[in-house]
C-alpha cells in the first residue's frame, strides 16, 4: 500500500480553491472514513465511489479488509458537493496499487454514478480558469460540461464519460481526445425574442427612455395604470442590449454555472425577474448556507422588479447600498462573503394598489391608508437612486393593430446602443452612469453649468440627483452626437426626474 495525493478543486463564485485528496490505506479491520470538514454529500461519496470502482472492474474498498482514510485538505475549508468523487476513486486505486500514474499538474473533478459514469457538475468554468492561472497542465472534467470548457484556451482539458475511460487514459492504455477551445465567436447569440420593439405600438416616450437607459447604463422606473405595456416594454428592453464582451461573459457564466446545472453560456446580459413575493435572502443573498441572490445573478445585466411597491419594504431598502457600491457584503457570525452586483435596475409600478388612481376610466377603490402605505414603500433614498422616471400611458386601440413596417426592431436599436457604449468606453473607460464628479465636470461648459446650477437650486435637487441628471444628459448628448452637454440635454434629463405624482 502506498500513500497517494490527487488534486481536485472546489469552485467558488468567481474562483476556485485547490483541494488535495490524500489517501492512506493500512491493514486492519475494514473502515472507510473521509475527513476535512466534508458535508453529507461528500461523506456519501464512499458508497458512490465503492460501487463505481467495483462496476469498473476493480477491487472496491468494501471488498478489502483495509482501514482507508481520505483527507480533503486544507482541513479548515468546508467541502460540499459530489465534485470529488472522481479524484477520491483515483486516489484509492493508486494507493491500493491497482493502477499507477503520475498525478502531478493534473486536476480531476466529477461526480460518479454507481456504474462508474462521470456525471455533470456545477462550477467547471471557475475550476478551469483557476487551473490555468496556477499553471496546471491538464484538467479532467465530465463530458457533459464540455460546452463551457471550450471557452478557455491555454490548458489541456479532457472530457470524461466514465471512470474506466479516465483510468485507461492516465495509464496510457488508450487516449481521450482533448477539447479544443473555440472562444466566444463560436457561440451564437440568443434566439430572437418573441418580444421585439417593433411589436410594441405607441409609447414612443417610453421607448426613448429605454434607449437612453441602455446606452448609459441608467436605472429606470416605468409607472402608469395597469395594461399600458410597462411589463412588455421591460421585457423588450433585454433584446436591445448588446452582447457581453469576453471577460464579462466569462464572469457571468461562472456565476450562473455555480448555481444552475444547465450550464448555459451567458452571451447577452442576464435578465433576472424575481417575483414580488421573493424573500430578502433570495434577492440580496444569504440564507443558512450563504449563497448569492438575484442581484448577483443579475451582475453585468438587468434586475427587473415588476410591481416594485409589492416587494417587501426590507427588500426594497436593502437595494440602496448595492446600487451604489456594485457589490454586496454579507456578514454572519462565522462567515463573511462579498459578491459582485453591477446591474441595471428596471422597475415598474402602478399609481396605487388597485392601479386606477387619477384615472378617468375607472374609480380608484383604495383607502387613504392603503395609498399612503403603498407610496411610502418607495423611500426617498431609493427614488434618488433611480435615474429616469417615465410614465407609460394607455395606447389607443387603433394604434395597437397598426402594421408599421418602419418601426425599428431590436437588432437595429442594439447596433445604436453598441456604438454609443463603445464611444463611452473609448472616451472615459466606463459607461456614463459610472462617471466620476471630476469627469462629468469636464463635459459641460461654464455657461451651461451656471444655468444648470440655477435650475437645480430652484428644483432643490439633492447632490445625488444633481449628478445623476448630468450623467443622463451626457447620454442624451451622445445620442445627439454632441461633444459637450448642452442645456436642451439637461432639460430633457430633468423631465425624467421624480415625476411620481401619486
Amino acid at each position: 500500500m502506498v500513500f497517494s495525493n490527487i488534486t481536485s478543486a472546489q469552485p467558488d463564485l468567481l474562483s476556485a480553491n485547490k483541494i488535495n485528496i490524500e489517501t492512506d490505506i493500512t491493514r486492519g479491520l475494514h473502515s472507510f472514513s473521509i475527513v476535512g470538514l466534508p458535508d453529507k454529500s461528500v461523506e456519501e461519496s464512499r458508497d458512490r465511489v465503492s460501487s463505481a470502482i467495483r462496476n469498473s472492474g476493480f477491487n472496491a474498498p468494501k471488498q478489502q479488509n483495509h482501514k482507508i482514510t481520505i483527507s480533503l485538505s486544507p482541513a479548515n475549508l468546508k467541502k460540499s458537493g459530489p465534485i470529488y468523487d472522481l479524484a477520491i476513486a483515483l486516489g484509492y486505486l493508486k494507493s491500493s496499487e491497482q493502477i499507477n500514474f503520475n498525478p502531478k499538474d493534473k486536476i480531476f473533478i466529477g461526480e460518479l454514478s454507481l456504474d462508474g459514469k462521470v456525471k455533470k457538475i456545477k462550477g467547471v468554468l471557475q475550476i478551469i480558469i483557476f487551473a490555468k492561472k496556477n499553471r496546471f497542465k491538464e484538467v479532467y472534467i465530465p463530458a457533459d460540461n464540455i460546452n463551457e470548457a471550450k471557452l478557455v484556451d491555454g490548458i489541456k482539458i479532457f472530457p470524461t464519460n466514465n471512470l474506466k475511460q479516465v483510468i485507461n487514459h492516465i495509464t496510457k492504455k488508450s487516449r481521450i481526445e482533448q477539447i479544443s477551445s473555440r472562444g466566444l465567436d463560436c457561440y451564437e447569440s440568443v434566439k430572437e425574442s418573441e418580444i421585439n420593439f417593433n411589436q410594441i405600438k405607441g409609447n414612443e416616450g417610453a421607448k426613448r427612455v429605454l434607449l437612453i437607459s441602455a446606452c448609459g447604463g441608467h436605472n429606470v422606473c416605468l409607472h402608469g395604470p395597469p395594461g399600458t405595456g410597462k411589463t412588455l416594454l421591460s421585457k423588450a428592453f433585454h433584446t436591445i442590449l448588446p452582447q457581453l464582451d469576453y471577460d464579462k461573459m466569462i464572469e457571468s457564466t461562472s456565476i450562473h454555472s455555480m448555481y444552475e446545472l444547465d450550464n448555459n453560456i451567458i452571451i447577452r446580459p442576464p435578465f433576472r425577474s424575481p417575483h414580488h413575493t421573493s424573500s430578502y435572502s433570495a434577492i440580496i443573498g444569504g440564507g443558512r448556507d450563504i449563497r448569492p441572490g438575484e442581484i448577483t445573478l443579475a451582475h453585468n445585466g438587468v434586475l427587473f422588479m415588476d410591481e416594485f411597491p409589492e416587494f417587501d419594504r426590507k427588500v426594497i431598502n436593502s437595494l440602496r447600498q448595492p446600487i451604489e457600491d456594485k457589490k454586496i457584503k454579507i456578514t454572519r457570525s462565522n462567515e463573511n462573503v462579498e459578491y459582485p452586483c453591477d446591474f441595471q435596475l428596471l422597475i415598474t409600478m402602478n399609481p396605487c394598489p388597485c392601479g386606477f388612481k387619477n384615472s378617468n376610466k375607472r374609480e380608484c377603490k383604495c383607502s387613504n391608508r392603503e395609498l399612503d402605505n403603498y407610496r411610502r414603500k418607495i423611500s426617498g433614498p431609493i427614488e434618488d437612486r433611480i435615474d429616469i422616471f417615465c410614465e407609460v400611458s394607455k395606447v389607443s386601440y387603433q394604434k395597437l393593430l397598426e402594421n408599421n413596417i418602419n418601426d425599428d426592431n431590436s437588432r437595429e436599436i442594439e447596433k445604436i446602443i453598441k456604438e454609443k457604449r463603445e464611444l463611452q468606453i473609448k472616451r472615459q473607460g466606463l459607461l456614463n452612469n459610472d462617471l466620476s464628479n471630476q469627469s462629468i465636470r469636464k463635459m459641460i461648459n461654464r455657461k451651461d453649468l451656471h444655468e444648470f446650477n440655477i435650475i437645480s437650486k430652484k428644483l432643490n435637487l439633492s447632490a445625488r440627483s444633481y449628478l445623476k441628471t448630468l450623467k443622463v444628459a451626457r447620454t442624451i448628448s451622445d445620442l445627439e452626437n454632441c461633444e459637450k452637454i448642452k442645456i436642451p440635454h439637461i432639460l430633457e434629463a430633468l423631465q425624467y426626474k421624480n415625476n411620481l405624482n401619486y
